[in-house]
């Protein structure tokens, strides 16, 4: 029992030892704490909010540029695709649009007798160059290459091109009155502008004059002489 006894002090020493160890080291690092008054003053703290303010300012602004740089590098992108979808063709488009040309103008060469021709081997040739023109403006449509129409419509020099002028004057000015050669757009790229000739009208008719003429003032008085002058006669007669 007396054993005992003294194993139970022992430990209640070593204990108490611990916890004074404990208490010491606390005290010691809130002495060494930079939250000690003495140390860390009210000036200090607000110097130190204000410093992370302008970083977390600085933060927001590179988030904000970067958030902007990604926006537009997507809208780019999507509108290279676009483009790359839309006008892939359009080299091979314009090269094609000199075919069509010569269809067209094989077409226009032919005479009206021809045509009616009672040999059906020169008809069925005619009807298969018609075709094939009709064809191939139809699959040109359909991939987006489009005529561009000028007759009637107002020069528009993005898309026409003016090969002479003709004078008129029932035709307003910058008319597009004739048509030399087709033009073709795909999208909203022109590929080959339209060869026109344009109205230049007539001159204008000179406006009437509005200006009033009055009569001199030796006139005026000429006038009066000339009423008076007969009674001067008969007096003196």
């Amino acid at each position: 029992m007396g054993d005992n006894k003294s194993g139970l002090d022992t430990d209640e020493t070593n204990v108490f030892a611990s916890e004074q160890v404990t208490e010491s080291d606390m005290t010691e690092a809130m002495a060494d704490s930079p939250l000690d008054s003495d140390e860390l003053n009210v000036p200090d703290i607000a110097a130190v909010i204000l410093a992370a303010q302008e970083e977390n300012a600085k933060l927001k602004d590179r988030l904000l540029r970067a958030t902007a740089e990604m926006e537009n590098l997507r809208k780019r992108t999507q509108r290279e695709v676009g483009d790359a979808r839309a006008y892939a063709i359009a080299d091979f488009a314009r090269d094609m649009l000199n075919a069509t040309d010569n269809l067209d103008r094989a077409l226009s060469t032919i005479p009206e007798e021809m045509r009616q021709h009672e040999d059906p081997a020169i008809k069925t040739l005619i009807e298969g160059i018609e075709m094939t023109g009709r064809e191939m403006q139809r699959l040109m449509q359909k991939h987006g290459v489009k005529p561009i129409i000028a007759e009637g419509e107002k020069f528009n020099p993005h898309k026409h091109q003016a090969m002479f002028e003709v004078p008129d004057a029932t035709i307003a000015p910058g008319i597009v009155v004739q048509v030399v050669q087709a033009g073709f757009e795909i999208g909203e790229r022109v590929l080959r502008p339209a060869m026109v000739g344009v109205s230049k009208g007539g001159q204008k008719p000179a406006a009437p004059s509005s200006v009033k003429i009055e009569p001199r003032v030796e006139d005026a008085e000429t006038s009066e002489f000339d009423d008076d002058y007969p009674d001067h006669i008969d007096r003196e007669v």
